[in-house]
C-alpha cells in the first residue's frame, strides 16, 4: 500500500515501510496530535514519538512487542497527556530534551543535540531547534536505502515554522535553527513528519523560507 501521510483523527494509522524501519503515524486527541511509532524491522524494537493523547489507542499501537522509549518533542501538553499512563504500562524510557524537561508530568532521561537514540539496528539523531519551546527537538532517521526522514514536532509544518507567539525573537531563534540545521544540511527529498496534520518535504518548502522571513511567522 502507498503511503498517503493521511491520518485523520480517531482512524486507522497511516503505515510506511521501509527497508529497515516501519513507520506508523497515529492522529490522537482533540487537536489533531500526530504520534509517531517507529518498528526496526530486524529486531522488532520500538519507539515512540510524542505519547500525545488516547493511551489505549497508542498501546494497541505499540502491540505485545513492547516499547524501548518514548521521545517528547517538546514540553507543551498536547504532546505528552498519554505519556504517563504509557511509559506505566510499557515500561519504557522517557526521553526529552534538558530545556524542556520541567514541562513534562514525569521525571524523564535528558536527550541533548547530536544525541543519538536506537531504534533496533536504526538511530535518530536528536536536532535541537529552539523559539517554539527552549528544549525542542527533531529527530532525523537516515535511511541507508532512501531518502532521509524527519520527525519536527511542532517546529516545521507546511507552510512555515512553529508557532512563536509573535515574538520576534523567538521567531528569529527558531527559523534560523530550522534554515541552519534542516535546510542547510539535509536534501530536498528529506520527508519530514509534523506534529500536527500532514507531512511534506524540504524541497516543496525551501523556496517559501524568504517569505516566512518576510512575514516574521
Amino acid at each position: 500500500m502507498t503511503y498517503s501521510g493521511d491520518a485523520s483523527p480517531g482512524g486507522a494509522p497511516a503505515v510506511r515501510e521501509l527497508d529497515r524501519l516501519t513507520i506508523s503515524k497515529l492522529s490522537v486527541g482533540p487537536m489533531d496530535n500526530n504520534a509517531y511509532l517507529l518498528t526496526c524491522r530486524s529486531t522488532g524494537e520500538q519507539v515512540l514519538i510524542d505519547a500525545a493523547n488516547e493511551a489505549p489507542r497508542l498501546l494497541e499501537l505499540v502491540g505485545g512487542d513492547g516499547l524501548t522509549a518514548v521521545v517528547t518533542t517538546h514540553q507543551h501538553m498536547d504532546h505528552w497527556v498519554a505519556l504517563e499512563e504509557v511509559v506505566a504500562k510499557t515500561g519504557a524510557r522517557a526521553l526529552v530534551h534538558a530545556d524542556d524537561a520541567a514541562g513534562l508530568p514525569i521525571d524523564a532521561e535528558t536527550v541533548a543535540d547530536g544525541d543519538t537514540i536506537p531504534v533496533g539496528d536504526c538511530a535518530l539523531e536528536v536536532i535541537h531547534l529552539r523559539g517554539h519551546t527552549p528544549g525542542s527537538i527533531a529527530l532525523l532517521y537516515r535511511d541507508p536505502a532512501g531518502t532521509p526522514h524527519l520527525f519536527t514536532g511542532d517546529s516545521l509544518f507546511p507552510g512555515g515554522v512553529g508557532n512563536t507567539d509573535k515574538d520576534p525573537e523567538r521567531f528569529a531563534l527558531l527559523l534560523g535553527d530550522v534554515e541552519r540545521k534542516l535546510f542547510d544540511r539535509l536534501p530536498d527529498d528529506t520527508w519530514f513528519y509534523p506534529g500536527h496534520g500532514k507531512d511534506s518535504t524540504l524541497g516543496a518548502e525551501r523556496p517559501a523560507l524568504p517569505q516566512w522571513r518576510a512575514r516574521g511567522w
